[in-house]
């Protein structure tokens, strides 16, 4: 998945000049995952610029050089230093646009690695996919496979709107054969997974691989589950999930995300506001535990959603 998103990267940078990476370590380094390697041989320094450990500053930089006509790839070392910028994200990317009178537009992509990795601690396990829904302007992906990410990065360029790219750290090794020729996917639209006729399970990121683990054991006992990687976290494409629910009738969100105030909550409400005649159970959801997360591996592992808890879910709602 890293070389699809560096794939994308190169792609879009030699085809618009205006396009250019800043962040801690990205030139020289080549990213801390990699997915910068090489750029800075290619492009130059300014293009692929190493930042100072000062999120808020060259975020807001990125935001400002989004104002005057370029379009920066900001890169958050790790998704929880992006905190430090919440001020820049939300105050100036997600309202200059409107807060000018449209005089300017905020081309900009921030992305970096999030979610539970391996015992990387609390401050390092964070998903700020809760944090920054409630921001106007902003829209928010995530990507799950090596074919979506380039093909969301793709797009995320392209866009006119600030997007914020959600990259899951235990991901970046996934491996996929990608097609050639160009192509780019939608940042509204979910992916239908695996068809089915029972209950639809809605998710993203790497959940999505503790739902088809568990899709197997479900398939076994008789249950014929469809999955949906929802993808775009913000707006959510209601299209797609409103069709799998007239079909199925019965709803399980799974997220990494916390259960207070998190994707799933807001993905439950828009469902209900939408769909509630078409439902004849209730949606369940679950969620990572509200706690920070523990450094423990076992400890980890119990924070967040297991297969085992998939299929158990999967059970009682269709009972």
């Amino acid at each position: 998945m890293f070389e699809a998103l560096r794939e994308a990267l190169i792609e879009e940078m030699k085809l618009d000049p205006t396009v250019c990476v800043m962040g801690e370590d990205v030139g020289h380094y080549g990213g801390s995952y990699k997915v910068t390697k090489g750029l800075a041989e290619m492009f130059g320094d300014l293009r692929v610029l190493d930042t100072p450990i000062a999120e808020n500053s060259f975020t807001g930089m990125g935001i400002g050089a989004a104002m005057k006509g370029l379009r920066p790839v900001v890169e958050g070392m790790n998704m929880g230093f992006l905190l430090l910028a919440y001020n820049q994200i939300s105050n100036n990317c997600g309202m200059l646009h409107y807060t000018s009178g449209g005089q300017f537009k905020i081309p900009v992509v921030i992305r970096g690695p999030g979610g539970v990795g391996r015992q990387l601690g609390a401050e390092h396990s964070q998903r700020l996919e809760s944090y920054f829904q409630s921001i106007p302007g902003l829209q928010m992906v995530a990507c799950s496979t090596p074919y979506n990410a380039k093909g969301l990065m793709k797009a995320a360029i392209r866009s006119e709107n600030p997007v914020v790219l959600f990259e899951h750290v235990l991901l970046y090794n996934m491996k996929e054969k990608i097609p050639d020729e160009e192509y780019i996917c939608c940042l509204e639209e979910a992916e239908m997974v695996r068809p089915g006729e029972h209950v639809t399970i809605l998710t993203y990121s790497r959940m999505r691989y503790h739902v088809m683990q568990a899709a197997k054991t479900l398939v076994n006992k008789g249950y014929d589950p469809e999955v949906i990687d929802i993808r775009s976290l913000k707006p959510f494409d209601l299209h797609t999930i409103g069709n799998s629910i007239k079909k199925t009738h019965r709803v399980l969100i799974v997220e990494e995300c916390m259960r207070t105030g998190g994707i799933g909550a807001s993905l439950r409400s828009a469902i209900i506001d939408n769909f509630w005649d078409y439902l004849d159970a209730p949606i369940m959801c679950l969620s990572s535990q509200d706690v920070p997360t523990p450094y423990a591996a076992t400890l980890e592992d119990a924070t967040v959603v297991q297969p085992a808890q998939i299929v158990a879910a999967v059970e009682q709602i269709c009972q």
